[in-house]
């Protein structure tokens, strides 16, 4: 078995000490490890022993090659990378592993590791002075799914202490190969919602982060119709979200139980499912949000999902806020169905995180463009 242990403290001599002096670890270290570390140009540098290894590697956004010096420390500075949240991988001669030097996130379908990259001049995502609302892990039975599931539910600041005040409901979606936790772990939703509450620009509210049945990644069957395939991946979601989550959120917690109070959004896949369930039941979603999702349908609007954008007027009354967002490192496939929509006379706000990609800090920022939004 080889041995393999992460540098927690560096004590190499001068090199290791400039290392240090332009660079700080992450907030996703675990408690007490000095690596891996981001420098000022977001870099990204690891040092690992690992003497017996032939070769060590970093996946992230590629394979990158460590190199072993003396000491049996092998080392690696990454090229600059896009400020936000990645997951990553050491490959230990051949073999994938978690860094222990890192907390671990559920993504890409399996347990792994993740690093924080720095975003100057932005904390609207961290802990702030200010009251705080919780996150609570609820277990129920579902009956459409036939098995006990468990949801994040987030409550507002000063939920247990009024019991008369009822609030409106916002289900947030994770994407394809995440689950419930991703939100909470990964998106640091409730920071950003406390803060946006404390500073008076958004109404308290309860989010509901559920298993959108996408946990495992999308992959056909040998043999099967990609298609057919890709059509039932993660379908049963919205019967579960219908039928078991929502009568059990609202009879669970205090909410206000008005379609006018009830918004859905979410991001990647979970986009896709938020337009999936909300535009074929608009008697319940008066808001909707996708991030980094739903923009495939710009050639078709006005026959996709039953001609629900076929009577814009109809469409704009009912639709409090359509909101799409998109980080700039993305593409244009998201600008191109707001244009469409735009077209076709359906109101829509379109948000573009600059700079950001396919990855959390667009997300976070799109929820908070979006949350304040919301029950106006």
């Amino acid at each position: 078995m080889i041995a393999l242990h992460i540098i927690a403290t560096a004590t190499y001599g001068q090199a290791a000490f400039d290392t240090l002096a332009i660079s700080q670890p992450p907030i996703s270290n675990s408690p007490g490890y000095q690596y891996p570390r981001i420098d000022n140009e977001n870099r990204a540098i690891f040092r690992v022993r690992a003497p017996q290894a032939k070769k060590v590697q970093v996946d992230l956004g590629g394979l990158q090659d460590m190199t072993m010096g003396a000491d049996s420390i092998w080392t690696v500075i990454t090229k600059p990378l896009v400020p936000g949240f990645h997951y990553y991988w050491l490959v230990v001669d051949g073999v994938r592993v978690a860094d222990p030097a890192s907390e671990s996130y559920f993504g890409t379908g399996k347990m792994t590791s993740g690093i924080e990259v720095p975003t100057p001049g932005e904390d609207f995502w961290r802990p702030k002075n200010v009251p705080h609302g919780e996150v609570r892990s609820v277990t129920y039975f579902s009956n459409t799914m036939n098995t006990f599931r468990r949801c994040m539910v987030y409550t507002p600041p000063g939920y247990d202490n009024d019991t008369k005040t009822r609030y409106p409901v916002l289900y947030l979606q994770h994407g394809m190969a995440e689950d419930e936790r991703g939100w909470s772990t990964q998106g640091y939703m409730h920071f950003i919602l406390d803060n946006l509450i404390a500073e008076g620009k958004a109404k308290p509210m309860i989010v509901v982060m559920e298993n959108g049945n996408i946990a495992v990644a999308f992959r056909p069957k040998p043999g099967e119709d990609v298609n057919r395939a890709r059509s039932q991946y993660g379908s049963s979601f919205s019967p579960t979200l219908l039928n078991d989550v929502i009568p059990m959120i609202d009879a669970k917690f205090r909410t206000i139980t008005k379609r006018e109070s009830r918004a859905m959004a979410g991001l990647s896949w979970g986009g896709f499912q938020t337009f999936q369930i909300t535009l074929n039941n608009l008697d319940k979603f008066a808001y909707i949000g996708g991030f980094s999702g739903a923009g495939l349908m710009a050639d078709s609007v006005k026959t996709a999902y039953n001609g629900v954008f076929s009577n814009a007027d109809a469409f704009n009354k009912k639709v409090k806020v359509l909101f799409l967002g998109i980080g700039t490192a993305e593409g244009q496939r998201t600008k191109t169905l707001s244009d469409a929509l735009t077209a076709a006379g359906i109101k829509n706000i379109y948000y573009e995180s600059p700079g950001t990609a396919h990855e959390w800090h667009t997300w976070r920022r799109c929820l908070y463009q979006f949350a304040p939004l919301l029950f106006k």
